[in-house]
């Protein structure tokens, strides 16, 4: 039964890769990727097999912490990125649950991420190359912590899955996921400050109290016997089999729970009124309007798809200090305006009411538009205003305001044109934000480049006019700049809303049959 989970995984990803040309190439991209890290890992371990003992231990100490430590936690954010064989599918079979224990801890290794992780561990044991006796210990820690990484992932995710299984709870977490993900540079960047700042022996002290943590006891157990420490090295191999052993009956216990008692969808709801359609008119643009409110404040894509926007300014002052924080408000502009873009592929086939009702496609359009304009508006003048004060150049923020502001109608209006025209399969509610549908990459790639070069190509007369003032240091430059924003990106914007009816009224019967294509 061991084997046949490990081939029905193999098989399982094999079909995949027959039903699109784009899985092909997502595979193929993502074992490049692979191979491309095995080799800088590969390379980085053959340099450090001929340092001193005491950096060799340090550094594939820590580095095994954090892989295990990754593999712990990425699966509690990034939900959903590999269920294809998924322990509820199994409920209905009979089968052992020590053999799906173990035929699922094996299968968790088909895939790049496992060859990976499996690689990369046994190539710590090659760093101890001249001692044969450590390199031999070397590897069965590799094994435990490569073991350590596939069965406390299991574990740690069945024990959350409970919390993991509210919606709410998922989209809040992967709203939080994002933060990171945006701030990954300076995190960076400040971790390798502090590394150079810590030095060795500062690396030392980090890699001995992780050494006795169930993270990077594994990986101690080959620094440990080179050291001559046989009584630490056998305390470390106790902790590593105990963590092991641990995660094993966790995942035994979550995995009896979820096969006796299968988890069920609460359909409980609470009325709430009629929401946004009791404050807006009661006209095809106001019902358009309500819906796409109530999408913005109960949908977490769009959340999401924003989430960025607050973070710019840290982003950007980081890296290029108070005069790169001003490129924030522009650029907040262009990113909101932007996200109804993938506003009809956001519907899904609910998109049949508006075929239905009948409705005109400028209705559709300006619907959409005041809702994400009115956001775009609040938040583009917050933080311009805000990023303009804090750089001491309000001098400035006519010529802002205006790149930000006209990029915000330029985008809604390219963005009314776009979503028209173009659907491409998205994330449903409550799936997990980091996956891509099958078939969305190249779609979805080259209706951001066309439509994105298609706004900055309409915005450059205020972009140029911005840029003039703020190197001029001209006031009247920046007025300028304002008014032009605002009359070009309202033309833009009202041309963008007609011809996106138009085109709307012309092919919303084609969106809608591949929209249903795509469920």
């Amino acid at each position: 039964m061991v084997g046949h989970l490990v081939r029905l995984k193999l098989a399982l990803l094999r079909n995949g890769l027959r039903r699109s040309p784009w899985q092909v190439v997502g595979m193929a991209l993502a074992a490049l990727y692979g191979l491309g890290l095995l080799v800088v890992v590969a390379a980085g371990l053959v340099g450090l097999s001929f340092q001193g003992t005491a950096l060799r231990s340090h550094v594939v100490v820590v580095a095994g912490a954090l892989l295990v430590l990754g593999w712990w936690v990425v699966p509690l954010v990034a939900f959903g990125v590999d269920a294809t064989l998924d322990p509820r599918r199994f409920v209905t079979f009979g089968v052992p649950r020590r053999d799906l224990l173990v035929g699922l801890t094996l299968a968790g290794a088909v895939g790049v991420p496992g060859v990976v992780t499996v690689l990369v561990g046994l190539g710590t044991a090659g760093v101890w190359w001249r001692e044969p006796l450590a390199a031999l210990v070397g590897v069965v820690g590799a094994l435990l912590g490569v073991a350590a990484c596939l069965v406390g992932a299991r574990a740690v995710t069945a024990a959350m899955a409970p919390v993991l299984g509210r919606r709410r709870v998922r989209e809040l977490v992967a709203l939080l996921a994002i933060v990171p993900l945006v701030l990954l540079g300076p995190i960076m960047s400040t971790v390798s400050d502090g590394v150079v700042t810590l030095g060795t022996d500062g690396l030392g002290v980090v890699a001995g109290v992780l050494s006795w943590t169930p993270f990077g006891a594994p990986w101690a157990l080959a620094p440990a016997v080179v050291r001559g420490d046989l009584l630490g090295a056998l305390a470390r191999l106790v902790l590593a089999l105990a963590t092991v052993g641990l995660a094993y009956v966790v995942w035994d216990g979550a995995l009896r729970r979820s096969l006796a008692q299968p988890a069920t969808a609460s359909h409980e709801v609470r009325a709430r009124g009629l929401g946004w359609f009791d404050r807006l008119p009661a006209t095809p643009t106001g019902a358009i309007a309500a819906r796409a409110a109530t999408y913005w404040l109960r949908d977490p894509r769009y959340a999401i798809a924003v989430a960025i926007v607050p973070l710019l300014p840290f982003v950007l002052g980081f890296g290029g200090g108070s005069t790169a924080v001003l490129v924030a408000g522009p650029l907040t502009g262009v990113l909101v305006g932007w996200t109804i873009s993938a506003d009809v592929a956001y519907d899904g086939t609910s998109f049949w009411s508006h075929l239905a009702a009948p409705l005109r496609g400028t209705a559709d359009r300006w619907g959409r538009v005041v809702v994400a304009g009115s956001l775009g508006l609040l938040v583009t003048v917050a933080i311009t205003v805000g990023t303009a004060a804090y750089a001491d150049r309000l001098a400035l923020l006519p010529a802002l305001l205006g790149a930000g502001l006209g990029l915000l109608l330029t985008a809604l209006g390219t963005a009314s044109v776009v979503s028209a025209m173009v659907v491409y399969p998205v994330q449903q509610p409550g799936d997990n934000p980091f996956s891509t549908k099958q078939g969305a990459s190249a779609a979805a790639f080259t209706s951001q480049l066309v439509g994105g070069t298609v706004v900055v190509l309409l915005a450059t007369p205020t972009l140029v006019l911005t840029v003039l003032a703020v190197v001029q240091g001209s006031a009247v430059l920046g007025w300028v700049a304002l008014v032009v924003g605002l009359l070009l990106g309202a033309g833009v914007l009202v041309g963008g809303v007609l011809l996106g009816g138009r085109t709307l009224e012309r092919t919303g019967p084609e969106l809608l049959a591949r929209m249903r294509a795509f469920a």
